[in-house]
């Protein structure tokens, strides 16, 4: 059995994939990379209210950015979180 300190950790990260919101969020950067005001468009969502869950999602490493003069280009944070989100996919998708 993991430590339980560990147990927490994964919950907690498992948490972060409980809200709509971040989802279309990891799946619009899993298409491509973008600025905010990209990711906004795309979701039809305020700046505020995706800069608020990218902060989130920053904040436990499942995303990153790069500074393109004065945007941030918002990305997945590394292959890991394309496969947790694959796999999730492809278990729901899953017949019986």
């Amino acid at each position: 059995m993991p430590d339980e300190d560990l147990l927490f950790d994964l919950a907690e990260l498992f948490k972060i994939f409980g809200d709509s919101t971040r989802i279309k969020i990891l799946f619009s950067l899993l298409a491509s990379a973008s600025p905010v005001n990209d990711i906004a468009d795309n979701l039809k969502m305020t700046q505020s209210a995706i800069s608020h869950q990218l902060r989130i999602l920053k904040a436990n490493k499942l995303v990153k950015y790069n500074r393109d003069g004065k945007s941030l280009i918002y990305s997945l944070d590394d292959e890991h979180v394309e496969k947790i989100l694959n796999m999730g996919m492809a278990h729901l998708c899953e017949k019986d």
